[in-house]
């Protein structure tokens, strides 16, 4: 049995596994500090809240993807890279708290291994 027939699945090569964790880092950094923006409230937020709930879907979904080998897997990798680099620069609009440099920090890694991702044959 040769491995490309259909049916069988090849092992993730490590960068694609660690593109997945760095996915799914990203998309809880991204939830918690919904949270933490919901607590502050004000307009201001607003669009930060929107950059998050972005990455916070993409993220996951591209994550998803890779595991199940969708064949789409590089185009979500590259969209999943833009909504991670939008996110990352509307969290440094308020670069004095933590917790937004810690979520800028975490969409900054997983666009620079989606971008990587995106770029390799899946």
């Amino acid at each position: 049995m040769t491995m490309n027939q259909p049916g069988t699945m090849t092992a993730m090569s490590k960068e694609m596994q660690d593109c997945v964790e760095a996915c799914m880092s990203c998309h809880t950094v991204c939830e918690e500090t919904m949270s933490s923006c919901m607590q502050m409230g004000g307009q201001a937020q607003m669009q930060i809240m929107r950059a998050l709930m972005d990455c916070s879907e993409m993220t996951r979904m591209c994550a998803d993807m890779m595991m199940r080998r969708s064949p789409m897997s590089a185009e979500m990798c590259a969209m999943c890279a833009k909504a991670c680099d939008m996110c990352a620069e509307a969290c440094m609009s308020m670069p004095d708290d933590p917790q937004m440099r810690r979520c800028a920090e975490a969409c900054r890694r997983c666009a620079e291994m989606c971008r990587t991702m995106a770029g390799a044959r899946m």
